[in-house]
């Protein structure tokens, strides 16, 4: 929007959240509840995208990706100071603000539209996305005249009695003419019992001054939750990932259980997979289509292609090809690709590692650092010797190869196409194409 500018206010440590990281950085289904914020925000394509920033200012800056404008608030001495801090980028702007808070992840972009477009319909000085609650303690209450205009926002420390019993509360966000917005700021005080400029005594201002202070209630609360605490926390994190499971299953996946499966935003999902209870698929990770992910998986920041079978197992920042089978128990570890119709069984982890298509790792197996070809078959309790105690070494193994059981591989080293290697074979030296070794150090048999 052409005639608009967004401000998301972070800048508070968040004492209750007993954490030496700023509140706003603490993650809901795998991203920051800034990022979620920032990135809801720029789905309405403001003109300017801003963050105000405090406590460890540095490290949220660090750790919020995309196209923004941060501005430090040095000392926490309000809302209403945060907002002021975003003068020199107002000042000169004519149009709607949005002030948005980077404790509420759970914030949808309709809401947003609504909101604004209320607000410019309107031609509203202010207007307060509000909500009701059976228990409003600790929430800022809407005051409003007979007519329903808003009149002020009460604060739930400074609220009478009467005030006090009032069910619509203030959720924090709130669309301002800039002109009007920049002109109140100025007349802002301190005289409440924080002792700080709140953002919401604008809305008095601009009423007595006989301006149009108007709200938009809307039924869904959860949306709004501002998160304080762990518990409030984990509320947002439940609240997210059931809707995160429905846009899935919408989309043609089967979860057999949502409220038992935790699924990160930013994952993609194709069509036709099945996710079984009690799995955790994590970060940037991206799933094809006709999968089978068991119960008692965790999946991080990886890819995942057509029609593959994953039971029971472990997968991070690794690349899965089509049609292979994982698990149970396995663990593939970061930097692996596991190449088309592989297995990687039971008991078996991979680090590191290329494995070739049609190449199998049936069980009980460590594999590190290693290229397999394809076609080949890595027999039970193998091992690669990756490690010689001050540095990681490379193994390779070729196509059409047999390692037998309870081979162990010193890297670094070479065993050839077509080679094979007796069970409980130490192998030492390189192998030769064609060649088969055995015993202890592995000889080749003339």
């Amino acid at each position: 929007m052409n005639n608009l500018v967004t401000i998301t206010l972070a800048a508070g440590k968040g004492t209750r959240m007993k954490s030496k990281l700023p509140k706003v950085l603490h993650k809901v289904a795998g991203k920051s509840m800034v990022q979620h914020v920032v990135d809801t925000a720029d789905k309405l394509e403001p003109t300017n995208n801003i963050v105000i920033v405090g406590y460890k200012s540095e490290l949220v800056k660090k750790q919020t990706e995309g196209k923004m404008k941060f501005i430090k608030q040095d000392k926490q001495l309000g809302t209403g100071h945060a907002v002021m801090q975003a003068r020199d980028e107002l000042v000169d702007f004519s149009g709607t603000v949005l002030v948005l808070y980077g404790d509420t992840p759970l914030l949808t972009e309709k809401t947003l539209e609504n909101l604004i477009t209320y607000h410019q319909e309107e031609e509203a000085a202010v207007t307060i996305l509000t909500t009701k609650l059976d228990d409003p303690s600790g929430y800022g209450r809407i005051i409003r005249d007979q007519e329903g205009f808003v009149r002020k926002i009460v604060e739930d420390k400074d609220t009478t009695d009467i005030e006090a019993k009032i069910n619509e509360i203030n959720t924090g966000i709130c669309c301002f003419d800039n002109k009007l917005l920049l002109d109140a700021l100025d007349k802002l005080d301190t005289d409440n019992s924080q002792g700080e400029y709140y953002l919401t005594d604008v809305a008095g201002i601009l009423a007595e001054e006989g301006n149009s202070v108007t709200a938009l209630s809307i039924d869904n609360y959860q949306e709004t939750i501002g998160v304080n605490t762990r518990n409030h926390l984990a509320q947002a994190e439940k609240v997210l990932r059931n809707r995160i499971c429905r846009k899935h299953m919408e989309q043609g996946v089967t979860i057999v259980d949502p409220e038992n499966t935790y699924i990160d935003s930013q994952v993609k999902i194709g069509q036709d997979t099945i996710i079984y209870p009690f799995v955790f698929i994590e970060g940037e990770s991206s799933i094809g289509e006709e999968v089978t992910i068991g119960p008692q998986c965790r999946i991080v920041d990886s890819y995942v292609g057509r029609r593959v079978n994953i039971e029971s197992s472990t997968i991070i920042e690794s690349k899965i090809g089509d049609s292979s089978i994982v698990g149970p128990y396995a663990y593939v570890r970061p930097g692996s690709k596991v190449g088309k119709e592989v297995k990687i069984g039971d008991f078996v982890e991979v680090k590191n590692s290329e494995i070739g298509s049609k190449s199998k790792i049936p069980h009980l197996s460590y594999i590190g650092d290693t290229t397999i070809g394809t076609d080949t078959n890595i027999g039970a309790g193998t091992i690669t010797a990756n490690y010689d105690g001050k540095e990681k070494h490379r193994t390779v193994i070729g196509d059409n190869s047999f390692i037998g059981s309870d081979s162990t591989l010193i890297a670094p080293i070479r065993v050839g196409d077509n080679a094979t290697t007796g069970a409980g074979a130490v192998v030492t030296k390189d192998v030769k194409d064609g060649d088969v070794v055995v015993g202890v150090p592995a000889k080749s048999i003339e």
